[in-house]
């Protein structure tokens, strides 16, 4: 039986989007082929191992009683300190959406505590949650997407702001942190008097901020399976119940509608998933992601929104129902997750360190 450390929570505008996502994996792995060891990091980043799973998942860490645990940073004996004694592991399955979770960095711990671990690696988790450095990436690789601007520090907001963002694009626009997820942060501005509080918003959660382009287009989500030879879902097309796809329509049950397949002509079908493909490669990423992508109406040409390399696994995400309309199920794709991350360790084990 393997031992799987799954870790949840975190230091992010997400954590409770965390819980959701690890209740669902916790729910598809195989009792029969995985212990779990249950890691949870609080709002304040503390590692914690909760008595009862279920029970953290369902009321939250601060309303559950739990251990400190500490993370073995030691390659020759990977695992977690519990209690002074160490206890070993055989892969870790991060499900920490957001800062301090889908941005590296706790991918670099793992790295560096030898740890096998599910999902993209530092460089294609910390590009693919930074999304200026995402979109430029994709520019590079000729991947089709609307158009951007990006403000950072102390030009976040203001008077020069506006200003700028009004040189560059039409209104309507999006206005998002450049570094956060589940539409946290994330408002629609139809003119100059919404864009200035849109950008006061975003500019609380990150540094910078990325003002886009609204297209009149369908929105479509793809998702990625593999390492080095990747495959995509079929694609699906969300249909949100409030102006766009914010956090309310995505995790608010009757708020949004999904249909999968994507009624779409096959050449379509075809280019969205080969775009996804191609961009999941060009950030180069392991494991799994989903891809998300506008169509727009008016010429139906097929633009890349964004990459997540942890993408939601709750009961409404669309990474697992993609997959299961695709003919892969919740436990087959898990165990799938959990191989490629141990066959992606596998194979940087093997690399050379000396010379």
């Amino acid at each position: 039986m393997l031992r799987l450390a799954l870790i949840f929570g975190g230091r992010s505008a997400e954590h409770e989007i965390s819980l959701a996502s690890a209740r669902f994996v916790a729910g598809a792995l195989d009792p029969d082929r995985y212990e779990i060891v249950p890691v949870g990091l609080s709002r304040e980043g503390r590692w914690l191992r909760p008595h009862d799973l279920e029970a953290a998942l369902r009321d939250g860490l601060e309303a559950t009683p739990c251990d400190d645990v500490d993370l073995a940073v030691d390659p020759a004996r990977p695992g977690l300190r519990v209690g002074g004694e160490l206890l070993s592991l055989g892969v870790v399955f991060p499900i920490l959406h957001g800062t301090f979770g889908e941005d590296g960095t706790i991918q670099g711990l793992l790295e560096c505590a030898g740890l096998a671990y599910a999902g993209a690696g530092v460089t294609a988790s910390a590009v693919g949650m930074d999304k200026e450095l995402m979109k430029a990436v994709f520019a590079s690789a000729g991947l089709p997407q609307v158009e951007y601007l990006v403000l950072r520090d102390d030009d976040c907001t203001g008077a020069a702001a506006v200003a700028a963002v009004e040189e560059r694009l039409d209104y309507p626009v999006f206005v998002k942190p450049c570094n956060l997820g589940s539409s946290v942060g994330m408002t629609k501005a139809h003119d100059r008097d919404e864009l200035a509080p849109a950008l006061e918003s975003a500019s609380r959660y990150d540094r910078k901020v990325i003002v886009e382009a609204a297209v009149d287009a369908r929105e479509l989500e793809c998702s990625v399976l593999g390492n080095e030879r990747p495959r995509a879902s079929l694609p699906g097309e969300v249909v949100p119940g409030n102006e766009f796809y914010d956090y309310e329509a995505k995790y608010t049950e009757g708020m949004m509608s999904f249909t999968i397949p994507a009624a779409l002509e096959p050449e379509q079908t075809a280019e969205v998933r080969d775009l996804a493909v191609r961009a999941f490669a060009a950030i180069d990423c392991a494991g799994y992601a989903r891809c998300d992508f506008f169509v727009e109406r008016a010429s139906g040409r097929i633009m890349v929104n964004e990459i997540n390399t942890i993408p939601g696994m709750t009961v409404m995400s669309a990474f697992p129902r993609l997959w299961e309309a695709t003919g892969l199920g919740n436990r087959e794709l898990v165990d799938k997750i959990v191989a490629l991350g141990l066959q992606r360790h596998a194979v940087r084990q093997g690399l050379l360190t000396t010379h």
